[in-house]
């Protein structure tokens, strides 16, 4: 297959790897290809770099860290590789083990490099099946990661451009040689001995969530940037994706009007120091406010709140769901795909204490309906009846008391849920239904190669990240990341010694 011819219109850049993609696992990529003495360049497509990285709540789960050590727990990657098959459940069958082995065996270093790069984390934390705390999380926050990235990437030299957007991967004489973009405006050939794959999922690709999960083909995105675009331009050349159809749909709330303090929190060593000494040290009840601002943010409300009796209605006012089943698929359906989630007096009592908390960020903490009230003004709102309630919420008052009156009257027809009953009620919302990840990636080898359906290697292309996960099942907090930056600076490493006429 050929189609590295070059227009007359094209403007021609060279180097000896490109990256696409300027997220977590690309610039992971990027500063090793550079490490690695290579030219490298970045195209990103959006006008800022980080991805989902930036997104997200910053854990990545290791085992033989410098803060594992200090804690005196003897752990290996054996023993992660082993917990991480509890994870997997009845999709063990699907996971690629050879890439679980790839992971497991190299994040060690990865903590290690990315501390190295200045990045501060605070733990080992718990979480159940984990044999043993391995969660690491960042401070002071997630944009973290792409501070200290995008530092050292141009300290290197990384030529990184924005609003970058590829369209295609050149093939010439069966090898990957470059790439078709539009960067600056201008339809460019970016020539190179080696390719990375770094675009990230594609849990906003409509094309690819509707081969794989029909249902979810019109859900919204966490990242609308997540087109799939590296999946889809690996599949035109002959490569596969693997597990497409796994992904991971939720009810989220709405972002907050405005960003929380701690997400506008700079990563200074100095602040981050003073952090971690606050978390150790500091009463609970100072330390407590400023997490649960961040915690309330990102999170969703759990399951356990409707099996007590909550439940979902829309901007009519009106009950559309089972919410003991699977709510979140029938929200998008919903006027604005929105909706809120109703709670009476007992309700409220109930979910302002341990056990019963609304949100949590595993190994964070845990965030009752009194934080949401105090964090969360946007999307908390309450009314002595049902009446000021729907007005709060903008919603018929006559269609959300024909509701409670319906959903109450259930009960002596055999529902096993508590009614809504008594004052003050409480409605949180809206909530949305988002594709939080997507899991299907392009199918690699161990060194992080494109492969075709039959396992042959395309050379000269490289994937890294959700792009390349391959088949690799990554459940529970701290995985993700942790690929995103192992298989990045794999990637990277390795494309940059093929351009280089290097062994592997």
């Amino acid at each position: 297959m050929e189609n590295a011819a070059r227009s007359a219109n094209d403007h021609l850049l060279t180097a000896d790897v490109i990256v696409v993609g300027g997220g977590g696992s690309g610039l992971a990529a990027a500063i090793a290809a550079a490490e690695n003495k290579a030219r490298v360049v970045l195209l990103e497509k959006n006008t800022h770099l980080g991805g989902t990285t930036r997104l997200s709540i910053g854990s990545i789960t290791a085992t033989r860290t410098a803060l594992q050590k200090k804690a005196g727990i003897q752990d290996s990657p054996d023993e992660h590789f082993e917990d991480m098959a509890k994870f997997a459940g009845e999709l063990a069958p699907k996971d690629n083990l050879a890439l679980r082995r790839v992971l497991v065996d190299n994040v060690p270093d990865t903590v290690a490099w990315l501390e190295s790069l200045g990045v501060s984390f605070f733990g080992p934390m718990p979480e159940p099946p984990h044999r043993k705390p391995r969660m690491h999380n960042i401070l002071p926050n997630s944009r973290a990661y792409i501070y200290y990235l995008v530092r050292r990437a141009r300290q290197l030299g990384v030529d990184i451009r924005l609003g970058a957007e590829v369209a295609d991967i050149l093939i010439e004489k069966e090898r990957a040689a470059g790439v078709k973009a539009m960067i600056d405006g201008r339809s460019t050939l970016v020539r190179s001995g080696a390719i990375v794959l770094a675009s990230g999922d594609f849990s906003a690709g409509r094309e690819l969530k509707r081969e794989g999960r029909p249902e979810l083909a019109e859900v919204d995105a966490i990242n609308s940037s997540n087109t799939g675009d590296g999946h889809l331009m690996a599949r035109r050349i002959g490569g596969v994706v693997r597990n497409a159809e796994i992904m991971y749909a939720q009810l989220r709330f709405v972002a907050p009007p405005s960003t929380s303090l701690v997400l506008r929190l700079p990563p200074w060593k100095a602040l981050t120091t003073l952090m971690k000494a606050g978390m150790r040290w500091a009463p609970p009840a100072v330390l407590r406010p400023f997490i649960l601002s961040f915690v309330t943010t990102y999170l969703a409300p759990e399951p356990s709140l409707f099996r007590e009796g909550a439940i979902l209605v829309n901007k009519r006012g009106e009950r559309f769901t089972d919410e003991l089943r699977q709510p979140a698929l029938d929200v998008p359906g919903q006027p604005d795909k929105a909706a809120y989630i109703l709670l009476d007096r007992r309700l409220s009592t109930l979910f302002s204490a341990w056990p019963n908390f609304i949100s949590t960020a595993p190994g964070v903490a845990y965030a009752y309906l009194p934080d949401y009230r105090r964090n969360r003004r946007d999307i908390y709102h309450e009314g002595n009846t049902l009446g000021e309630l729907a007005k709060s919420i903008g919603v018929p008052a006559a269609a959300l008391e024909a509701t409670v009156r319906t959903y109450n009257g259930a009960g002596r027809t055999g529902r096993s849920r508590p009614p809504l009953e008594e004052g003050p009620f409480v409605a949180l919302g809206p909530v949305r239904n988002w594709v939080v990840l997507t899991d299907g990636g392009v199918a690699v080898t161990t060194e992080h190669e494109v492969t075709r359906e039959d396992g042959r290697v395309i050379p000269g292309l490289f994937a890294a990240g959700s792009t390349g996960q391959g088949g690799l099942l990554l459940e529970g907090h701290g995985h993700h990341l942790g690929w995103a930056f192992t298989s990045g600076r794999r990637a990277g490493r390795n494309a940059a010694r093929l351009a280089r006429g290097l062994p592997a």
